[in-house]
């Protein structure tokens, strides 16, 4: 390309708005051709070259991932750069990892994308033909637009990309509500793993459920036990196992977790034969495991194989400034889901949010947000809009005998166990459907 030529800029996407607003925006610097799904795009590609190609991943018909199937097919190829919901990173990282440059989170920011884009620009006049090493890789997806702009933040996400490709085992610390499993999912994703990443609510379950969720157990070792069960290791195996609450667990759950640590081995409850695991763990608590630890009450040689890498997620109060482009992100995902046209919040009521102190962290925020979506009444998320409490800036009071989530999987858990693992018998003993109990299951992740 002459110094005088302009790059070429393929835009990709269904709604016209964002096509729109982005040739507005980068017309000064780039050639920029648009089309409007996926199909027309192909044909594009068939038929031109461009220097970068910036795709939606969800289209109707043929979506980002056929858009990006066709740039690699191309001699020169050209970057292409992924723009995905939240919620959706999942995907983003996968395109990634079948070629694409980097993804960037929907609703745009446009000087996020910018330094993308420029990325991708001096990529190109600096090509590398050695295949990317997972390092090379954690290092090449930017982490830091998906939900923060500040700095404790940026640091946390340096840590995970620097430990996602290792096989050390990390604990994550922090208050709940902080996004400890986003955090455990990005490390398992990053980490490029083939296995799967499988999460444990461990608060969630009894000493012997947990057992036998973490082991598996043999046909006939107890009442109930009219299969044979693969545990929770033997379904990570070769991925990521994700231990919640990690400080819930009991005395002699802590013994067989640590000679699992330790031997990479285990049996199943009531079998003989030791079962060998490459899962990597990653564990999470909210409780401080040195103080526990110093009280007898968490064993001091588990507490140091779970601590080989600690990151420790602040809460949101201490990360104020990555409170508006959360609210952006969360607007966005729940007008979508709910099919409503907000066009933002108002000053008011973002001064409100914003001197909150949100002892429930990003997740009280989420519902909250939520809430402001499903009832506003007009286009513009306003005070009226705002739950009672946060309106007057009165926290509730956090006691754990009120967290109905909590205690509801607690509840179905106990009639599992009475019921020898029996759903049907379970769901008639808490008077809901089979179904309902199958859903909550999944949703408190029990199974």
């Amino acid at each position: 390309m002459s110094k005088n030529q302009k790059t070429s800029l393929l835009i990709v996407d269904d709604e016209r708005n964002t096509r729109d607003a982005l040739k507005r925006y980068f017309t000064k610097d780039f050639n920029i051709t648009t089309a409007e799904d996926g199909l027309i795009a192909i044909n594009l590609l068939k038929n031109n070259n461009y220097d970068l190609v910036l795709t939606d991943l969800k289209m109707p018909g043929a979506d980002g991932m056929s858009v990006l199937d066709a740039t690699l097919g191309k001699t020169p190829t050209p970057n292409c750069i992924v723009l995905t919901a939240y919620g959706s990173i999942e995907t983003a990282v996968s395109a990634v990892k079948a070629g694409a440059f980097d993804f960037v989170t929907k609703p745009v920011n446009l000087d996020k994308l910018q330094e993308v884009i420029n990325r991708a620009l001096e990529s190109r006049e600096q090509v590398d033909i050695t295949p990317p090493t997972p390092q090379k890789m954690a290092s090449k997806i930017d982490l830091s637009n998906i939900v923060t702009n500040s700095n404790i933040m940026q640091e946390v996400m340096q840590t995970v990309r620097q430990v996602a490709s290792s096989r050390s085992t990390i604990l994550l610390s922090g208050e709940s509500g902080t996004g400890k499993e986003v955090i455990a999912q990005t490390l398992h994703l990053l980490s490029e793993r083939k296995g799967k990443f499988v999460p444990v609510h461990c608060a969630a379950l009894s000493a012997n459920l947990l057992e036998s969720e973490l082991f598996g157990h043999e046909k006939g070792s107890f009442t109930g036990a009219t299969d044979m069960k693969h545990g929770r290791f033997e379904l990570a195996d070769g991925g990521t196992l994700f231990l919640d609450e990690i400080g819930d667990i009991d005395p002699q759950t802590q013994v067989k977790l640590l000679r699992v640590l330790e031997t990479r081995s285990f049996e199943r409850v009531g079998g003989v034969e030791p079962i060998t695991t490459k899962a990597r763990l990653i564990s999470a608590t909210n409780q401080d495991l040195t103080k526990m630890v110093k009280e007898g009450k968490f064993r001091e040689d588990l507490f140091y194989r779970l601590d080989v890498v600690n990151i420790n997620l602040p809460p949101l109060r201490e990360r104020a400034e990555d409170i508006p482009i959360l609210i952006e992100t969360f607007i966005a995902e729940f007008a979508d889901e709910n099919k409503k046209e907000i066009k933002g919040i108002s000053d008011a009521a973002m001064k409100i949010i914003q001197t909150y102190s949100w002892p429930g962290n990003i997740r009280e925020l989420r519902n909250c947000i939520e809430r402001m979506v499903v009832l506003c009444s007009g286009d513009i998320l306003d005070t009226n809009d705002l739950p009672e409490n946060v309106r007057k800036n009165e926290p509730l009071t956090h006691d754990s005998s009120l967290d109905l989530d909590q205690n509801e999987a607690i509840l179905i858990s106990k009639a599992l166990e009475e019921c020898d693992g029996n759903r049907t018998l379970a769901a008639q003993k808490l008077g809901i459907s089979r179904r309902t109990l199958h859903r909550r299951l999944h949703e408190y992740k029990l199974i």
